[in-house]
């Protein structure tokens, strides 16, 4: 049976739900259970068809780990919901810091920041990897704010041939120079910041969208985010969010219809809270004038685990990324950078984005 042979880059709690949900699904019929699954098959590929066979991270207690074994490694604290995790083979290796390292860090708990490793590998030694496992897809799971590093690690995947799953908000698939260098290469690029199966922003998105439809004039609104992994840590350098807060307003600005005054939106992770550890705790609020110019307001408070929500659309844009390549389409696949991520070259409604996306997986459109 064909796999799915992937390479990812930073080995945290994103990578560790992914890899347990490639486990977990692993086995089961096209027709069985696809509890938690936007698709149970893509093309010809289920889940559990989806292989790890490279990996690259800094923390000295994931380097040198079969990938099973590292997904449970500190300071990675998400849900364990599939403990039965098949080795690998796939040993991580040291990766490039970059700024994929936020200074701030050093002076955290070391249980629940990273602990690097002084020696970094090369750029060569990083391509000869990616080429030696016979990696198709790189998947960039790297901590907000990794700018430098992302671009390093994309032109890896470039220099090696593989096509590129952009999950964080560091924009290459929306960067028209990046999407340029991968139309080139002939090679499928999804991105930018994966949108969560059902997370703040996609439920963000729906209620701004349902004022618009309903004739309800939107004029302000906020969503304000807590949470405990090492990716909030991270976020409390705020000069590391502001591809973040791009990313995430303009998810939302998108289906406003009519766009709102910087000051009347604010969207962005608030706060670290250790205890919270993967949850997600998300704040949304609208205020709105109905019929007649009656004010209106909404409060939503969602709860989730951060980083499941991830995996279950890392999983299907893993699988389309794929059908680009069996089909020898390269560059931005719009319709599921839309569907899939916050920050898309071109935005859609989810609606529109879903419509495309399945005709996409079906082959009646090219992207």
């Amino acid at each position: 049976m064909r796999k799915i042979r992937i390479a990812i880059v930073g080995v945290g709690n994103c990578a560790s739900s992914l890899v347990q949900g490639i486990n977990f699904y692993h086995g089961s019929s096209p027709n069985g259970s696809g509890n938690g699954l936007m698709h149970r098959q893509i093309g010809s590929y289920q889940p559990g068809d989806i292989e790890v066979v490279a990996a690259f991270d800094i923390d000295r207690r994931k380097v040198g780990l079969d990938v099973s074994k590292a997904i449970f490694s500190p300071p990675n604290c998400t849900k364990v919901f599939c403990d039965k995790i098949r080795l690998t083979g796939a040993i991580v290796k040291m990766g490039c810091v970059f700024d994929g390292f936020a200074p701030h860090m050093r002076d955290q708990d070391p249980l629940r920041t990273f602990l690097p490793l002084e020696k970094e590998s090369t750029r060569e030694q990083i391509v000869a990897e990616l080429r030696d496992s016979a990696a198709e897809l790189m998947v960039n799971y790297l901590p907000v704010g990794s700018e430098d590093a992302t671009r390093f690690y994309a032109s890896c995947a470039l220099e090696a041939g593989l096509g590129f799953v952009n999950n964080i908000p560091v924009f290459i698939a929306s960067d028209p120079v990046w999407a340029k260098r991968f139309a080139e290469k002939n090679l499928p690029v999804i991105g930018d910041d994966i949108k969560a199966q059902l997370g703040a922003t996609i439920l963000h998105r729906m209620i701004v969208d349902l004022f618009r439809k309903r004739g309800v004039k939107l004029e302000r609104t906020y969503q304000l985010n807590t949470g405990g992994n090492t990716d909030f840590l991270n976020m409390l350098n705020r000069t590391r969010l502001a591809s973040k807060k791009v990313s995430k307003t303009e998810a939302v600005q998108s289906v406003i219809g009519e766009r709102l005054a910087d000051e009347n939106i604010h969207i962005g992770p608030s706060d670290y809270v250790p205890w919270q550890l993967d949850n997600k705790i998300a704040f949304i609020r609208t205020e709105g004038r109905l019929f007649g110019d009656v004010p209106m307001e909404i409060d939503v408070k969602l709860s989730v685990e951060d980083s499941p929500n991830s995996a279950g659309v890392a999983i299907d844009a893993i699988r389309c990324c794929k059908l680009a390549l069996d089909r020898g389409i390269g560059g931005v696949l719009h319709s599921a950078s839309a569907f899939f991520s916050k920050h898309p070259p071109v935005q859609m409604t989810d609606d529109e984005a879903y419509r495309c996306v399945e005709q996409f997986i079906r082959g009646e459109r090219d992207r």
